[in-house]
């Protein structure tokens, strides 16, 4: 089968609006299911070696339960992916109030964040991908940001078993842009993620403060919970007495990437042998457990991205979207099944 793109609707938000959810088939037994709103991806199914399909990650089945979700499924999340403390920060000599949304600060994006925004879509294949353009601007504003920004988010599902996201924006005054995925993974399609592994390319993470926000400055992973430079069971590191993850309840951590070339995470079911890798340009991974959702540990987080906070920390790098300069950022996601290789294996 060749690679195909269709479109259906999905019920309307509670002003009426209507919502299309599109299809993306790689022809190889790979399916991705995409919402014009909140650019959430709601489903994306893996055909198994015994005919039988897994869903990767989580979702709702009404556009309801999307508009009333506090838990970021499946979404875009933006401007600002992460926290800002006190929904304050200073650019180019000026001060700048965001949206407070967690307490006094500011959480991925606002209340009105791109997760909770209508997109334009446009769709198309290619011999080996089919692809979805989603297009929004941002109006100057918008949840207290300064510029206009438009934003072209790209998911691209690849025959060889892949999805590649791209994120893309120009904007007429300075302004922040960190853009991130924030899909809940259960590769075992069920159940809890307890027993997967993790493996983060990574030899230090941000300590953070009971509010979660970043102390500023980094630590080492060596020696303790967040060390996943071998793949490491998450149940067996939740249990590490330890005082940051008290703090968090969990894990709820930015993870300072060694960078290119990757992979930079890779989450394994063993008894599937399922692998996600992930490969992405961004200097930080957040990784979350779960621990707060419904149904706790039923899904967890890995969202590429910049550093929490960084605009309130010099040390911290940070992507800044200037007039005449374009921005971006990308993170490739590959699936595989029925066996183990890679790092740390």
């Amino acid at each position: 089968m060749n690679p195909s793109v269709s479109e259906t609707p999905f019920g309307t938000l509670s002003d009426g609006r209507p919502i299309t959810e599109f299809c993306l088939d790689n022809g190889a037994g790979m399916v991705l299911r995409v919402l014009d709103y909140g650019c959430i991806i709601r489903r994306w199914m893996l055909a198994t070696p015994d005919a039988y399909k897994v869903d990767l990650v989580l979702g709702f089945d009404t556009g309801e339960e999307y508009e009333r979700d506090t838990s970021y499924m499946g979404a875009l999340v933006g401007r600002f992916a992460n926290r800002i403390a006190g929904g304050q920060f200073e650019l180019d000599g000026k001060t700048f109030q965001l949206g407070q949304n967690e307490g006094p600060h500011h959480l991925h994006g606002g209340e009105a964040g791109f997760h909770k925004q209508m997109w334009q879509a446009s769709a198309s294949v290619e011999d080996d991908r089919a692809r979805l353009n989603l297009y929004r601007l941002s109006p100057a504003g918008e949840e207290g940001y300064p510029g206009s920004l438009l934003v072209m988010v790209t998911y691209e599902l690849l025959a060889f078993g892949a999805l590649r996201c791209l994120y893309q924006a120009v904007s007429d005054q300075a302004t922040l842009f960190n853009i991130s995925q924030h899909s809940y993974f259960n590769l075992a399609g069920t159940g809890k993620v307890l027993d997967h592994e993790l493996y983060i390319d990574a030899e230090n993470y941000l300590p953070v403060r009971d509010d979660l926000i970043p102390v500023g400055g980094v630590a080492p992973v060596a020696g303790g919970p967040f060390d996943f430079r071998q793949p490491r069971s998450i149940r067996d590191r939740l249990l590490v007495d330890d005082a940051q993850l008290k703090l968090a309840g969990g894990f709820d951590h930015n993870f300072v990437l060694d960078g290119i070339p990757g992979p930079q995470a890779v989450l394994a079911a063993p008894e599937s042998g399922r692998r996600l890798e992930i490969y992405t340009d961004c200097p930080g991974l957040q990784f979350y457990s779960g621990q707060y959702m419904d149904r706790p540990h039923a899904g967890l987080c890995l969202e590429p991205q910049q550093f929490p906070d960084a605009p309130n920390h010099a040390s911290f790098p940070m992507l800044i979207c200037r007039p005449g300069e374009p921005c971006s950022m990308s993170t490739l996601y590959v699936v595989s099944q029925g066996g183990r290789r890679g790092p740390g294996d």
